[in-house]
């Protein structure tokens, strides 16, 4: 039986940042004073994207601040025009990493233990289509130990200048794949798709001299 995937769907800025694109309140950590730059961007790609994702999973991995952003809001938004949303994510089984205590009144929650790559890597043997959203701390981690197998960005074209990256400094090196050429939406936007590629390699691009 082939296991499930586990995709990372994020929304990024030129300059890689992730953090807190949705509103107000949802990240203001290290004085970041951009929230909600993805608000000025409407674009039709991205609410393809996103309906698709949504329509296809049948399991939401997050870390602890998105999810107490999630849990905040989307239990109360199931009917309409946002309705799909809320009820899929009301149905489908959550996992939560996070090192505090967690006392989830949401239905279908449930907290991963101490050794959150392997909790993640055993997903892949009990759900089919595993989605990571947000959750840029968690994100971190999963890219490091490569335990994911499709990156998907949908980059806005404004650049910030400071917050949490997708790919800090001090990242674990690595490369990944093109699943595909980059897709354009009507605001601008760009999605780009990648698969895990393996350790990084290097060489030359000059030549040699002819004898």
């Amino acid at each position: 039986m082939a296991r499930g995937r586990i995709t990372i769907d994020l929304f990024t800025t030129l300059d890689g940042v992730a953090q807190a694109p949705g509103g107000e309140g949802e990240d203001p950590s290290d004085g970041f004073s951009f929230e909600g730059w993805m608000a000025p961007f409407p674009d039709d790609m991205v609410g393809r994207g996103v309906d698709e994702y949504i329509e296809s999973m049948d399991a939401l991995l997050l870390g602890r601040r998105t999810y107490d952003i999630f849990a905040g809001y989307w239990p109360h938004h199931t009917t309409g025009p946002e309705g799909h949303i809320g009820r899929t994510f009301d149905r489908v089984p959550k996992y939560v990493a996070s090192r505090g205590t967690l006392a989830p009144e949401w239905q279908n929650t449930t907290q991963l233990g101490p050794d959150v790559v392997a909790e993640i890597d055993a997903l892949r043997d009990r759900h089919s289509a595993i989605h990571v959203i947000g959750s840029i701390r968690l994100v971190h981690t999963m890219l490091d130990a490569g335990v994911f197998d499709e990156l998907r960005m949908w980059v806005h074209p404004v650049v910030l200048g400071q917050g949490r990256k997708v790919f800090p400094d001090g990242a674990h090196p690595s490369s990944l794949t093109l699943i595909e050429p980059p897709i354009s939406g009507s605001g601008g936007v760009v999605q780009l798709r990648y698969a895990p590629g393996g350790p990084v390699t290097t060489g030359s691009m000059t030549t040699e001299p002819d004898a």
